[in-house]
């Protein structure tokens, strides 16, 4: 598990709290604990429940998943290109419901049983401040459940443990504002009322939530190759999504010029958005690479239309361990081993500000290079998975390995690195 999950985890958390769900429920919630005759004592106490009552309901999601499939089972839902299909789906019903087009609602008896659960708690108990945070949690899901559902995918390609650790992270993020707010229900006084900006944020998270939609189907495009989801066409979609929300803060600006309330926040807004319109546009150039959001796009080169037959024998012998084995013998060479999926962001951002630097291009032409995917449909790649996990005891992605030609171990590299010094060193260590 790296920090950059981790720190994913603890700002989709907070981002969460600005959904139109969560928000406008604060002072409705705190209001919960806001009773006259409570001590500080026991305030800080009930205000401690109600946050472990949202971490706890979030976090059983998380372990409950981690049981049911395991790591190796959460790896291949995740790829499975019609669970990415069905994310998409999601998605995009999702931002329909922020645009206003229609409502989703949690189903009736889910509400109704937790609100019962609530109100025949003692009022003021512990009990029930611990009640009140899950059914809070669970009312809420209609806006948090595609910060979750994304948090679960990328989980799944670490550990088993993975999952719950993210959920932690993300619902204590989640639950650290309110357990403040319930301790001093006076400083909800000081936050600013939903209003007219409640408004905008819920169409710029739905286009986001467009925009992570069309990613989903990416997926299962790269896993059922069909090669319609470029990385250029994804690119122009986000950038056509972020001229969008830059017209949209535009219509709004001009009808607060007309009643004399525009504000800088919404200069700033436009311009920002146009210019990452025109990062993403940039990025159509494939020699001007967009390190920051490589890992989430498709690579250059479609792995499916690559083959370790013929001739001429590619950079990268795809899922072809044996065959890279013979090369080295007849080489004298070792064999570096990427253990890769088709739906793994670290491993595309490895991919991206990684091996290509020269000086690790050096370094990597210095062994006979295998590329095995571990997520894809069929045989082979659960094959594959299974022999990472028997060898190397884990079916996280990535994994590198270095091998000798008769399949000896001489080393691992687990993981992403920001630190190219560090993964030379890997490999230079394994050929000594």
């Amino acid at each position: 598990m790296s920090g950059a999950f981790f720190w994913l985890a603890a700002s989709t958390g907070l981002l969460s709290l600005l959904t139109p769900c969560v928000f406008p429920m604060v002072p409705v919630t705190i209001a919960y604990f806001s009773t006259p005759h409570r001590t500080d004592s026991r305030g800080l106490q009930r205000a401690f429940l109600f946050a472990l009552g949202i971490i706890g309901t979030f976090t059983v999601l998380g372990l409950a998943l981690a049981a049911i499939f395991g790591a190796a089972g959460l790896n291949r839902v995740a790829a499975n290109p019609w669970v990415n299909l069905l994310l998409a789906a999601l998605f995009v019903a999702f931002a329909a419901n922020l645009f206003g087009w229609f409502d989703i609602g949690l189903p009736w008896r889910v509400s109704t049983a937790a609100d019962r659960a609530v109100r025949s708690a003692t009022p003021g108990s512990s009990l029930g401040a611990l009640l009140m945070g899950a059914a809070f949690t669970l009312t809420s899901v209609t806006c948090t459940a595609p910060f979750v559902g994304t948090l679960l995918v990328l989980a799944s390609q670490g550990s088993w443990t993975t999952p719950i650790a993210g959920m932690l992270v993300y619902s204590a993020a989640f639950a650290l504002p309110f357990f403040i707010l319930a301790a001093a229900p006076g400083l909800v006084a000081q936050l600013p009322r939903a209003g007219e900006w409640m408004k905008t944020l819920r169409v710029l998270i739905g286009l986001l939530e467009l925009g992570a939609a069309i990613k989903f189907v990416s997926n299962a495009d790269l896993v059922l190759g069909w090669g319609i989801f470029t990385r250029n066409l994804l690119l122009i979609a986000w950038s056509a999504l972020a001229i969008a929300g830059a017209a949209y803060l535009a219509r709004n600006a001009r009808a607060r010029i007309q009643r004399r309330e525009l504000g800088w926040e919404t200069v700033v807004g436009i311009a920002t958005a146009l210019l990452i319109a025109a990062w993403l546009v940039s990025g159509l150039n494939e020699q001007h690479r967009l390190r920051q959001i490589e890992a989430f796009l498709p690579p250059v080169v479609r792995a499916s239309v690559l083959s370790s037959s013929g001739d001429a024998a590619p950079t990268w012998m795809l899922n072809d361990y044996a065959g890279a084995l013979t090369s080295a013998r007849a080489t004298q060479k070792l064999v570096f081993v990427d253990f890769t999926g088709y739906t793994c962001t670290n491993c595309r951002w490895m991919e991206a500000n990684i091996f290509t630097r020269p000086d690790v291009s050096a370094e990597l032409g210095q062994f006979v290079l295998a590329r095995l995917y571990t997520d894809g449909e069929g045989g082979i790649y659960e094959r594959q998975q299974a022999f990472q996990e028997k060898t190397f005891g884990t079916v996280a992605l990535p994994l590198y390995a270095v091998v000798d030609a008769d399949g000896n171990v001489r080393g691992t590299f687990s993981g992403l690195t920001r630190s190219p010094s560090d993964f030379i060193a890997f490999l230079r260590r394994a050929r000594s």
